[in-house]
């Protein structure tokens, strides 16, 4: 994994029929085609990757030695703008050996082309317009401070929520989509601290799936590595899981 030339910004990472394997859904979704002459990016026997140059965050796919191989290419390539990357499993620990590694974070990034089947529940949950932000902002703070997206978010194209008979919000979850290409991702599902286990995260998930794969043609999510609860739901609305990656920083010697 020894560094070499900087690739020309219009490789194409698309030529190796990577996106069509299992472990490569993120650069079938992840990766828009249409903007891949405006990207820089690295493809090698068995990986490809890319830059999202905003956030200095190098996206791979394919085996771990040979996205570990394009990740070390990039670091050393544009140095000092690379900063961060997300990887196969195992990419962390091969880059790791070159240079300095932190805040590793093992996720699954899945997906579904299906409607899930129906859940309880899903048909109490309703549209949130702009005029409720304040009101999922305050419910997000409450129930789910560590969330993914926020009220007021461009890549947010719905929220939704469900109520009690109150009136009150008991769950809400947003349709937010991946950065770079634009693809339809599940976002800040949360449910009222004292109502879990009653089914509403679940048919939140749903309802926002179903709405992704009605007006896209699937949706996808993350998921982190070691959350139980969450792989057995997202496993029984359909997601695949296929693509085991790991996130992490690069920091300075």
């Amino acid at each position: 994994m020894q560094a070499t030339t900087l690739a020309p910004r219009a490789a194409d990472m698309f030529h190796q029929n990577l996106e069509f394997r299992a472990g490569s859904a993120l650069l079938r979704f992840g990766a828009a085609r249409q903007r891949t002459a405006d990207r820089i990016s690295w493809s090698g026997d068995g990986a490809a990757a890319w830059l999202d140059d905003a956030r200095g965050h190098v996206w791979s796919v394919g085996e771990p030695e040979s996205a570990a191989g394009l990740v070390l290419r990039a670091a050393h390539g544009l140095p000092g703008q690379v900063r961060e990357f997300t990887g196969p499993r195992g990419t962390d620990v091969l880059t790791g050996r070159h240079l300095p590694v932190t805040d590793a974070v093992e996720w699954v990034f899945r997906w579904t082309l299906e409607e899930p089947p129906l859940q309880r529940a899903e048909e109490r949950v309703t549209e949130l317009d702009e005029s409720r932000h304040e009101e999922l902002r305050a419910f997000l703070h409450n129930h789910s401070p560590g969330h993914s997206t926020g009220p007021g978010s461009a890549a947010v194209s719905v929220w939704a929520g469900i109520r009690d008979a109150d009136g009150h919000l008991v769950a809400c979850g947003a349709l937010s989509s991946l950065r770079d290409s634009g693809a339809p991702l599940m976002a800040s599902v949360a449910t009222d601290a004292r109502l879990r286990g009653q089914g509403f995260g679940a048919a939140l998930t749903s309802w926002l799936t179903r709405y992704a794969v009605r007006r896209y043609g699937f949706c996808t999510l993350w998921q982190l590595a070691e959350n139980a609860p969450a792989e057995r739901l997202y496993t029984r609305l359909g997601y695949r899981n296929e693509d085991p990656c790991v996130a992490a920083r690069i920091g300075t010697r």
